[in-house]
């Protein structure tokens, strides 16, 4: 048995251990009281950008923001699957459609209090989506561009005011929104961090390092990129939800940046720190899957990493230079370089296994079909030939986390392989991901990896490689490739919209998107992983979601 064989079958046997039965409230309240205080320590090789909640786009964050921050909806804090279940969060209730399904009427719960103490209005609402287009969001043109007057706001947004698609009634606690259009996922938008409701005099500019104004059971109290991060008690907060957004156990959360993925996994195992957010480095599975088991948890996800190619630079301005790259990768090494194939698995193209619309298709191996088999290296050689691009200069971007190194510099070699002058730069993992999006860096080629927002095919294929999501000379572009085909932009707003009426036809439209963009390959799929989490032998109910992975405020601490 292999080490990561060892370590799956061992922790796939003790998977009772990382479930956590739905308490009573009455045996919640006790348990409140038994384990109420302490501070979790977390660990995380770098920091994660900006903590701005309506501006950072990265899944290390976006967990800190789903306790210290809310929207009108949220999803459901709960183990497993139902967390992609929407549910209302500072709004009363999920309203009913009205006008076809293009007007929706929120109500505000009473009694709402933001972490400096004042009182949570409609105007805060109206000034907070106002503010998702002045502060330009990654997902402004993608998620919330349906809204009446959005149009406008992308245009022009020092001037956004949605006057017409966002409406408060200050006397009734109601936010009317009007939508251009029926959208099916359109609860699903307002349940991200994107969507977070900030008070209505906040900056209309990247928060930075200064931490926003909270809502949640915690909050933001100090942060330092280069060493860590200081998460309290939002002394306003009163639980009105306990599946939107429960009161959390530990008195404070200490997020410490620095240690590298082997020091930090050693902090957790030693009981220094509770939990890591790097994945723990191949060469430790087996030390984990034969000591450590009752300690580690394996979960799924909708999730791939990637090589996004620049379309709009040489030499991947050439389609078939970018398929040559998809044909050279050899997924099985790159898996290995995961933990393994009980860790992840070969990906060709852009849907992961599990989302609604993926059908099983791989044209970039030696036997094309719907697996991947192994790489078509000739192949990979012919086009490069082909292209006319043979020779040129290559700058790879990784990141200077362990594995996402290891992938890196095992990229640079496929490319050199093929007949590139390839070189790797490594960056700091805190902006590697800001960086590869913002077209002034020149970026040719990277490594980056995508991490489902909520469960539609949508957010994978419409953001990563829309129209809508490619901002030229701005950190906020998240369709690294630039790569804008107007034809199936069209398909998939067409998409978009048939599902509010019927999602099987749909599912069959994203399908046919999914295969028309692997064959034009703007980014080529390596993996689907899995995720690892480590946890000290302190920390007690452990809950893991799909939505927000590790639930902070549901763990203790002993």
């Amino acid at each position: 048995m292999t080490l990561t064989s060892l370590l799956s079958a061992t922790i796939l046997s003790l998977g009772v251990l990382a479930a956590t039965p739905v308490l009573a409230a009455d045996t919640r309240a006790d348990l409140m009281t038994q384990h109420r205080g302490g501070t979790l320590k977390l660990n995380a090789h770098g920091s994660a950008g900006t903590i701005d909640p309506q501006i950072n786009y990265e899944t290390q964050f976006w967990t800190i923001f789903y306790v210290t921050n809310d929207g009108l909806l949220g999803f459901k804090k709960v183990e497993g699957k139902e967390s992609n279940t929407v549910v209302p969060d500072l709004a009363e209730a999920l309203p009913k459609p009205e006008d076809g399904g293009k007007t929706y009427v929120f109500k505000l719960r009473d009694g709402l209090k933001f972490s400096n103490g004042k009182d949570i209005t409609p105007a805060d609402v109206v000034a907070s989506f106002q503010r998702i287009f002045k502060v330009s969001s990654p997902t402004a043109g993608s998620f919330y561009n349906g809204i009446v007057g959005a149009d406008a706001c992308l245009k022009d947004a020092a001037t956004c005011t949605l006057k017409d698609g966002v409406v408060a009634d200050d006397k009734a606690r109601t936010i009317t929104f009007h939508l251009t259009q029926p959208d099916a996922e359109f609860f699903y938008k307002l349940s991200v961090p994107h969507a977070t409701i900030l008070p209505a005099d906040t900056v209309a500019k990247d928060l930075g390092t200064t931490p926003p104004v909270a809502t949640g059971p915690y909050m933001i109290a100090s942060y330092d990129p280069d060493h860590g991060m200081k998460i309290v008690r939002n002394p306003y907060f009163k639980e009105f939800s306990v599946d939107a957004q429960p009161d959390g156990y530990v008195d404070e959360m200490d997020y410490n940046f620095g240690l590298d993925d082997q020091a930090g996994l050693t902090a957790v195992l030693n009981d220094q720190a509770d939990w890591t957010f790097d994945p723990p480095p191949s060469d430790r599975l087996g030390e984990l899957g034969s000591k450590y088991a009752k300690q580690v948890r394996i979960h799924p996800l909708l999730a791939y990493y990637y090589l996004p190619m620049n379309t709009n630079l040489a030499p991947f301005n050439n389609l078939k230079a970018r398929q040559a790259v998809a044909y050279a990768i050899d997924r099985k090494a790159v898996v290995g370089l995961w933990g393994g194939p009980n860790l992840a698995s070969p990906l060709c193209q852009q849907l992961p296994v599990g989302m609604s619309g993926h059908e099983d298709y791989c044209p970039y191996t030696l036997n094309p079909g719907s697996k991947w088999t192994a790489p078509d290296l000739e192949k990979a050689k012919q086009l490069v030939e082909e292209s006319g691009t043979k020779g040129q200069k290559v700058t790879l971007i990784g990141d200077d986390k362990a594995v996402p190194k290891a992938i890196a510099t095992y990229v640079q070699g496929v490319l050199r392989d093929i007949g590139y002058d390839a070189s790797l730069k490594v960056v700091s993992h805190n902006i590697q991901f800001t960086y590869l999006q913002n077209t002034n860096n020149n970026v040719q080629i990277g490594v980056s990896d995508w991490y489902q927002d909520y469960p539609a095919p949508s957010d994978f294929l419409n953001v990563l490689f829309g129209c809508d999501s490619f901002h030229p000379g701005s950190d906020s572009s998240i369709n690294m490739s630039g790569w804008c085909d107007k034809g199936v932009d069209a398909e998939m707003k067409q998409a978009m919209l048939t599902a509010v009426t019927d999602d099987a036809a749909a599912n069959k439209m994203w399908a046919k998107i999914d295969k028309e963009i692997t064959d034009a390959a703007p980014a080529a799929a390596l993996f689907q992983p899995k995720e690892i989490d480590v946890i000290s032998k302190r920390v007690g109910n452990f809950v893991y979601t799909d939505q927000f992975h590790m639930l902070f405020s549901a763990a203790w601490v002993k």
